[in-house]
């Protein structure tokens, strides 16, 4: 799993600036709250200051980054050594402070209760034990605090474009990768007191993808997809963002 992450960071493909510049971080970060807009609508980054943060897959510190701008105390992991390397030098670029180091989202190396947040965005579907996982996020989460998960749909547009097209998806040749029924991720969350699922990622143009394939996508599919009601596709959306309560 280790090696797999340490050569395969993601979104890397959107910048042509050098790896670890502050163009690099910029491009990554533009590119991630383009793609995935409905975090800054959802995640309220700027409500943590002084509490103790947790970023699990915290990849280049992308969204660890946000805590830290707006106060929080934050603590970022990765399986991956050159996730880690990218997110210090990216924390640095910023001016800020983080702890960070390698670990196994499965054996958080802390303490129980340790944080106010845990943040596990695009990592459930990524590790071996997806229920080690997050019942690890949940005992380093203080009694009250709160958990934000983030999961694949199976049952999504994504999937089923991927299918037809014949074009994988993101890293389909991971170690593991898992997708969910609602059902299946909730049955995964039952030791929090609370918990609200949300359907989210729809489609937007892609910076990635060429060829015929890539402008029936862009130019025919994304428009079309969303002139439909929301409230009709959203059970398709292709991640399944979940608010936990310890």
């Amino acid at each position: 799993m280790r090696a797999y992450w340490n050569v395969r960071i993601h979104d890397l493909a959107v910048t042509k600036h050098p790896v670890g510049s502050v163009g690099f971080f910029a491009d990554l970060d533009d590119y991630h709250f383009d793609k995935l807009h409905h975090l800054l609508r959802l995640i309220p980054f700027d409500n943590y200051s002084g509490r103790r943060v947790l970023d699990v897959g915290c990849g280049a510190g992308t969204d660890l980054v946000r805590f830290a701008r707006h106060g929080a105390r934050v603590t970022g992991v990765d399986i991956a050594d050159s996730a880690i390397a990218l997110a210090r030098l990216n924390v640095r670029h910023h001016g800020l402070s983080a702890g960070l180091l390698v670990a196994d989202g499965e054996r958080l190396p802390f303490a129980d209760g340790a944080f106010d947040l845990v943040y596990a965005h695009g990592v459930v579907q990524y590790t071996a034990d997806g229920r080690r996982l997050v019942e690890e996020c949940r005992r380093v989460l203080r009694p009250g605090g709160q958990a934000i998960f983030q999961a694949y749909n199976r049952l999504s547009w994504l999937n089923a474009l991927s299918k037809i097209m014949k074009v994988d998806l993101e890293h389909a040749d991971a170690p593991a990768l898992c997708t969910y029924s609602i059902g299946e991720f909730r049955s995964l969350l039952t030791g929090f007191s609370r918990v609200r699922i949300t359907l989210e990622r729809f489609p937007v143009k892609s910076r990635l993808h060429g060829g015929w394939k890539g402008t029936l996508y862009n130019g025919v599919f994304v428009g079309a997809f969303n002139i439909l009601p929301r409230a009709l596709v959203r059970p398709l959306g292709w991640h399944l963002l979940a608010f936990c309560e310890r």
